[in-house]
């Protein structure tokens, strides 16, 4: 979307400098199309998803590694892993939640 056509515009062109290099480069963010926002979503979705079943995983192997052999694992390290894992699928579990709420919202609209 354009904010100002270019044939309404005068004016002295003024350049942007970047005296920090952590501020924005001073060039406009382009336009994405609904299809390149839907694709991005359902790749967010699935690098959510996949992070969460890898942290479970995760999780399963240190406790199996405690209950073969003690020693090789610190149990905090046990507990920590679990928390991850425990955090991850509660909150993958709320947000499909909401999807299936805003989606049973939707369909009620009719």
């Amino acid at each position: 979307m354009d904010i100002f056509d270019s044939m309404h515009v005068s004016g002295h062109k003024i350049g942007l400098e970047r005296t920090n290099p952590r501020h924005l480069s001073g060039k406009l963010p382009q336009n994405q199309s609904e299809d390149s926002s839907a694709t991005g979503f359902s790749q967010a979705m699935v690098k959510a998803l996949n992070g969460a079943n890898a942290l479970q995983q995760e999780s399963t192997s240190l406790t199996q590694a405690m209950l073969t052999d003690p020693e090789s694992v610190d149990s905090h390290d046990v507990t920590i892993a679990m928390a991850k894992a425990n955090m991850a699928v509660t909150m993958t579990k709320s947000v499909v939640d909401g999807a299936i709420r805003a989606y049973k919202e939707i369909i009620s609209l009719r």
